[in-house]
């Protein structure tokens, strides 16, 4: 089976590993205790702390594993081609008399709320590849929206 690579910044990758390192050293031990603790209850067959614990250990655990296999197929991209958009490029753009900047990240790292975009994105997929002085034009559900790129770094 061939595996999909993930595109991440050097930031993305270094948070996703300290989520991981944090997760596997740190919550594991922790839930593992609140297991123990709720065995030493008795019953466990009606135990709601016990159940709390199996489910937040069933969450640590699939997380773990999610990043296991996120960091196994990345791929850093970042500062290839000067002036060319691409994933880890901030572009700053003009939409509606407004300037705007975006990062371009890997989808595990976007978040539009924090101006990172996922380059999987309609806007992301757009912005790729494009140069200062290029426009792209995006259907959004108010309609066609056109940015123009002012800038990349």
């Amino acid at each position: 089976m061939v595996e999909e690579k993930v595109y991440l910044t050097r930031e993305g990758l270094k948070n996703l590993k300290e989520e991981y390192d944090q997760l596997v050293n740190l919550r594991r031990k922790e839930v593992a205790e609140k297991l123990q603790k709720a065995r030493e209850l008795g019953d466990i067959t009606e135990n709601a702390a016990y159940d709390a614990a199996r489910d937040e250990q069933a969450f640590v655990e699939g997380r773990i594993s999610e990043l296991d296999e996120l960091l196994k197929n990345v791929e850093v991209l970042e500062g290839e081609k000067a002036g060319i958009v691409q994933v880890g490029s901030r572009v700053k753009v003009h939409i509606d008399g407004e300037e705007q900047e975006f990062q371009i990240v890997g989808a595990p790292e976007a978040s539009p709320v924090d101006g990172k975009i996922s380059h999987e994105s309609p806007l992301g997929q757009a912005l790729l590849g494009k140069k200062v002085g290029e426009e792209v034009e995006i259907d959004a559900p108010a309609g066609k929206l056109t940015y123009h790129v002012l800038g990349i770094k």
